[in-house]
């Protein structure tokens, strides 16, 4: 059985950073890409981030494009997500996903894309 274990999330002041975690078990790790997204209050989950299944290849959304770096341990089965210069608008609950397909080679930012998911962490970024 799939299963993703996110941590890292908390509360920061704006222009702060945080690092999140995802430790994945249950699927050969290194074959599948990973995504972040996150879901703020009255709003629809969006992407954040996602990293190819060999870490070559990377893609972030334009409203953390500069900001976000997303990297994997595929030794760990542990993909991260670092945050810098953290808005109040970054506020929302952080989850980790894995690609249902292995060796994709084009990045995808769909959600539906992508079959299992962790339970989410909580960022909250104060003004």
């Amino acid at each position: 059985q799939v299963q993703l274990v996110e941590s890292g999330g908390g509360l920061v002041q704006a222009g702060g950073s945080l690092r999140l975690s995802c430790a994945a078990s249950g699927r050969t790790f290194s074959r599948y890409m990973m995504g972040w997204f996150r879901q703020a209050p009255g709003k629809e989950r969006e992407f954040v981030a996602a990293i190819s299944w060999s870490g070559g290849g990377t893609y972030y959304a334009d409203s953390v494009k500069g900001r976000f770096t997303i990297s994997r341990d595929n030794a760990k089965n542990t993909v991260y997500l670092q945050m810098n210069s953290l808005k109040p608008e970054d506020t929302a609950v952080y989850y980790c996903a894995v690609d249902k397909r292995p060796l994709r080679v084009v990045i995808t930012t769909q959600s539906g894309e992508y079959d299992y998911w962790g339970q989410g962490t909580q960022v909250t970024v104060s003004s």
